[in-house]
């Protein structure tokens, strides 16, 4: 609350909201007799009383002075033996999880489930009023009875009995039909505010952050301003809390590394304020955290001088910045409360490695550096589109779905690589969503054009269900699925029902146009994709597995080498910039070697210089693709040409 009365975005009633907070606290302090807390709490409320009737901003140091006596308080309140907290406090929680989990219940969510329960409990008390029906139909089955005992000829009076009980089994059977159908409905509802009241907004991180930014702006004289973005995402408070000190040292790294003093700033064009941005966003089951700074970026001369003998020869800008996220090196001349000892990157790798995630640096001169941390989750609320196709149910998330659309066939094109959509004023491949579910055929009514992050691809399925809200957790690891599945949830029924992953159904559809035929498959030699980013590996892997190759990974030249020299293979995807050697030396070796040299070969590089190009066809490549103008399709088209 005082961050934002600092930014003067808060609403007018802020101060006095502020001031209720303090004067609780210090009435609560002084019930248990911790006076210096209660002191500390009347402290604040001399600093806001005076703003209550006017409508400026608090100044720079009026909310120092606040901030640093709720620093103080929290310090007291940890202090304290364990005896003295409530016992909901007692047990052991790791200080980041402590500051998270009492959050995770929100007012509206709670309400929302106490009243789908109040619902469901009316209900189920109406069902008691159908057994006096039920007892008056026992009643009429007997007399029915009697009239048909043996011996006795059925009359009017059976057959006005029979009638009277068929009507009034007809009224049970819908009372009861109904009723059922209603209490399904509202369990529904019970079950999905019960499964949100599981996971946690990420909006719970920024305060943190953006009090970890402003403190070290404030140490180190720089003007910043913070940003979160994608606070909405939700997932489990326990990766959340994991997370957190990763992104706090990831935003002082920012502030003290990043971000220029303000005439430094000036000098270049740019405003005095820097701005550090974290952004949450979600794809599939993975979570991906960006902190990005818009300063002077990575001084990476600095780095290599830092790194020294860490660094191999010849090592480029990509493996300069992955050795520094995990060297624990530093460029800063003397060590401060902000920097200077080499830690801050550490704890994102470790983050990353703890959550079984990953963890990457990029920067640009003069423009600023991003720290990508992306995290597996083991559960996520994702509102979703449920569709059928060849009697599958599926969920995909509502967010990737541009547009639904009923299938006419005028707007589809065939081509010899398969059938193109017209949207707005372009084309875009469609695909059945049983060929990529490898789910019985079916004939599609309606098309989703859905945005996978790299490019737009169309799905014929054969029928729209509708929208819910489902919690997507992740497959057991034996589980083995191809990458176009996300995660499973459970339906109403406790029946797991798969979740797809937009970009893994855009690349599978994409490659599936520059798929040989079915019979031709099997007899392809793998393909040897050499990377040392894993990130890059996982994605040329689903891109041609998901055309019918079967692959095989490297994580550098010498190990590429190592089992080229071992097994057959039909061709070579090698990164240029790897640590040891390098990519174009890897492609001069095998053009050396007479067992390899027929073996084709693609550079895959964010190098985009003619000259690089030209060194890497003369090293006796195959082709040359650039990271930047990445075309999965081209890139399908070409293998397949090569390896044919």
């Amino acid at each position: 609350g005082v961050l934002e009365l600092e930014k003067g975005g808060a609403a007018p009633d802020s101060v006095q909201r502020l001031l209720r907070f303090a004067h609780t606290l210090k009435g609560a302090a002084r019930v248990v007799k911790q006076v210096g807390i209660a002191e500390r709490a009347h402290a604040i409320e001399e600093a806001l009383a005076p703003l209550r009737d006017l409508s400026a901003m608090l100044e720079r140091k009026q909310v120092d002075a606040v901030l640093a006596l709720l620093d103080a308080v929290t310090a007291a309140v940890d202090a304290l033996p364990s005896e003295a907290r409530a016992p909901a406090a007692r047990a052991p929680v790791k200080p980041a999880a402590r500051e998270l989990l009492p959050a995770n219940v929100d007012v509206l969510e709670l309400g929302a489930l106490l009243s789908g329960i109040f619902e469901t409990g009316v209900t189920l008390r109406g069902l008691k009023r159908h057994a006096a029906l039920a007892a008056r139909g026992r009643h009429l089955a007997a007399a029915l009875a009697d009239q048909l005992a043996p011996g006795r000829t059925p009359g009017a009076k059976a057959h006005a009995i029979a009638e009277e009980l068929h009507e009034l089994m007809s009224r049970l059977d819908a009372r009861v039909l109904g009723t059922l159908e209603q209490t399904e409905r509202e369990l529904g509802q019970v079950r999905e505010a019960a499964e949100q009241l599981q996971l946690s907004p990420a909006k719970l991180l920024f305060v943190p952050l953006e009090r970890a930014a402003r403190d070290a702006a404030l140490a180190l004289g720089r003007r910043v301003r913070f940003e979160g973005r994608g606070g909405a995402v939700r997932l489990g408070a326990a990766a959340l809390a994991a997370v957190q000190p990763a992104l706090v040292q990831a935003v002082r790294n920012a502030v003290a590394h990043g971000i220029e003093a303000p005439a430094a700033r000036e000098a270049r064009g740019k405003p005095a304020e820097g701005i550090v941005t974290v952004e949450v966003t979600r794809r599939g089951n993975r979570v991906t955290f960006v902190c990005a700074d818009d300063g002077a970026g990575v001084d990476l001369a600095a780095v290599r001088a830092a790194l020294g003998a860490k660094l191999p020869a010849g090592a480029g800008d990509v493996a300069v910045l992955e050795a520094l996220l995990g060297s624990g090196v530093t460029t800063s001349r003397a060590a401060t409360q902000q920097s200077g000892r080499g830690i801050g990157l550490d704890l994102v790798r470790d983050a990353a490695a703890q959550l079984g995630g990953e963890a990457k640096l990029e920067t640009e001169a003069g423009r600023g550096t991003r720290v990508v941390l992306t995290v597996p989750t083991t559960a996520m609320a994702v509102e979703a589109l449920l569709v059928e196709a060849g009697g599958v149910t599926a969920a995909l998330p509502l967010e990737a779905v541009r547009r639904t659309i009923r299938l006419d066939p005028r707007d589809v094109s065939r081509t010899p690589t398969g059938e193109l959509l017209a949207f707005d004023d372009a084309t875009i491949c469609l695909v059945p969503l049983t060929r990529l579910l490898r789910a019985k055929p079916s004939v599609p009514t309606c098309v989703l054009v859905i945005d996978g992050g790299s490019g737009l691809a169309a799905l014929g399925v054969d029928r729209l269900i509708g929208s819910a809200t489902v919690v997507s957790a992740p497959l057991p690891p034996l589980a083995v699925t191809d990458p176009v599945v996300a995660g499973a949830s459970l339906d109403a029924e406790g029946v797991p029902r798969i979740v797809l992953d937009p970009a893994g159904l855009v690349a599978a559809a994409l490659a599936s146009r520059g798929a040989p035929p079915e019979g031709t498959r099997r007899a392809r030699l793998p393909v040897l994709i050499i990377d040392d980013s894993i990130t890059t590996r996982m994605l040329e892997q689903s891109i041609l597995e998901s055309a019918g190759y079967e692959t095989d990974t490297a994580t550098s030249g010498e190990e590429a080498l190592a089992k080229a020299r071992e097994r057959a293979f039909g061709m070579f995807l090698v990164d240029v910039e790897m640590p040891g050697m390098d990519g174009v030396t890897f492609v001069e070796r095998t053009r050396a070697d007479p067992d390899l040299r027929h073996i084709p070969a693609i550079l895959i590089t964010s190098l985009a210089d003619a000259a690089d190009q030209e060194r890497g066809l003369r090293a006796g490549a195959s082709a040359y693709l650039v990271k930047s103008e990445f075309d999965q399709l081209r890139l399908l088209e070409l293998i397949h040409r090569l390896v044919r």
